[in-house]
């Protein structure tokens, strides 16, 4: 593709995806300001049909966005046997603010809604904040180590924060999205966490192991989900909208959820270790996945 085609298909991707974005999150916000004044059940849950219903349409412009990119392949294994009527946790790699488009547009038709739980930074952006605000997903809010021994009062209060969205998620079907490494993946961030994983972060496992304690038995699986861009891995956002993205892989791999996941993270600390070990093994068994599947493609791009 040529540079000048390039910065067209940038500014215009930009541009209709900022239209759609306002044109979907403005209704979500008047809806969620009278979910705020009218605090009665019946209107709270039409409310949120409503709410999820403008999401799902953000997520079809999306998608029509996606498909003006000719070149695009996309390479998918494991969507069979899901169900909209069904309560998924979904668990994923963080390369990229692709992932957010890459997940919504390949779930939408698939199962609920997806909930994400959010940086507390992007509360302040325009339209996104207030939207996400009104469809009730978690803000996090991230405190260094330091900190925390500085402001032990601090401690746990994404967990709250974490157990106070779940409880609102029990009267409809909903999907949690969880990117547990809590940050997108760089090769800076790889370097200062020293890694044990090739192409991974280490994960986070409170806010998972929290929403399992709330809903676990309304859960009926949790989605392990990887998502690659082996032709694209440096810069998959950006070239997504320059047209430039050629191929999107993405695993989703059902895992039962068993009664050995539901416990007490915050207070039993032979859970914790226990819940750490079993998270620690899926993330390892997903690095090889990622190593595999870049493998691959570099094998077949030879």
């Amino acid at each position: 593709m040529s540079r000048l085609l390039a910065t067209l298909t940038l500014l215009l991707s930009v541009v209709l995806t900022i239209l759609v974005t306002i044109g979907c999150s403005v209704p979500i916000i008047v809806a969620g300001v009278l979910k705020l004044l009218l605090p009665i059940p019946f209107v709270w849950r039409s409310i949120s049909r409503f709410c999820n219903f403008m999401m799902y349409c953000w997520c079809e412009g999306l998608a029509l966005l996606l498909h003006l990119n000719p070149w695009l392949k996309w390479d998918i294994e494991g969507l069979e046997g899901l169900s909209k009527k069904n309560w998924y946790l979904l668990i994923c790699n963080h390369r990229s603010w692709a992932d957010i488009v890459v997940l919504c547009v390949l779930f939408r038709k698939q199962i609920p809604m997806n909930k994400y739980f959010l940086k507390k930074q992007l509360a302040w952006v325009p339209f996104i904040g207030l939207a996400c605000w009104a469809l009730d997903m978690p803000f996090m809010k991230r405190y260094s180590r330091s900190y925390l021994i500085r402001h032990p009062e601090k401690r746990g209060q994404d967990v709250e924060t974490t157990r106070r969205s779940c409880e609102k998620f029990r009267h409809h079907p909903t999907t949690i999205v969880n990117f547990v490494e809590g940050s997108r993946f760089t090769p800076d961030k790889h370097r200062q966490l020293r890694s044990p994983f090739r192409n991974l972060l280490p994960p986070k496992a409170a806010g998972i192991a929290m929403a399992l304690n709330v809903l676990g038995k309304q859960f009926d699986k949790l989605l392990n989900v990887t998502l690659c861009y082996p032709e694209n891995n440096r810069s998959p956002f950006y070239d997504m909208l320059c047209g430039r993205l050629t191929r999107i892989v993405v695993r989703v791999n059902l895992v039962p959820i068993n009664e050995n996941l539901h416990g007490d993270y915050v207070n039993d600390k032979n859970f914790k270790r226990r819940f750490q070990l079993w998270l620690n093994t899926l993330w390892g068994e997903k690095d090889d996945q990622l190593e595999a599947i870049q493998q691959k493609y570099k094998n077949a791009g030879q």
